[in-house]
């Protein structure tokens, strides 16, 4: 029996797939639990229609991704933060104080989660943030720490 899987399905395959499975098992298991449809021409065509739908809308991440990464390339970020005796940071400089900044000075929406500050932040001075924005494009940015 040929099916097209609407969930993942272990040791059957992926959502979307069109599979050849036993009757018994796509009459009593697989279709009743609503996990696959039966691979019909009119279910055939919204299968392809869908996985067309899926390639298109992942090109346009990725194409957003990079436009969003040219423009965080081209500025940097500077963040205030108190200093505490010896002039050390009073707290301490992380994605969120970065997206904060992102937001508020330039009106680029990235989430916090995927900035990353690969030096430890100590002193104020001149940082790089890298930024995870597709997993294809990650793009490095200067933060500027200053006294604020």
């Amino acid at each position: 029996m040929k099916v097209i899987l609407q969930a993942d399905v272990k040791n059957v395959g992926a959502k979307g797939d069109v599979v050849n499975v036993a009757d018994g098992y796509g009459r009593n298991f697989l279709l009743p639990r609503k996990l696959a449809v039966e691979a019909n021409a009119a279910n055939l065509n919204t299968a392809k229609t869908n996985a067309e739908t899926k390639v298109r809308r992942a090109q346009q991440e990725a194409d957003e991704a990079k436009l969003l990464g040219a423009q965080l390339e081209k500025i940097s970020v500077r963040i205030p933060i108190k200093l505490g005796k010896d002039g050390k940071l009073f707290g301490s400089v992380g994605g969120s104080d970065v997206a904060k900044a992102l937001k508020q000075n330039h009106g680029l929406n990235v989430d916090k989660r995927k900035i990353s500050i690969p030096d430890e932040v100590s002193s104020i001075g001149t940082y790089e943030a890298v930024i995870k924005l597709h997993p294809e494009t990650s793009v490095k940015m200067k933060i500027e720490v200053v006294e604020g």
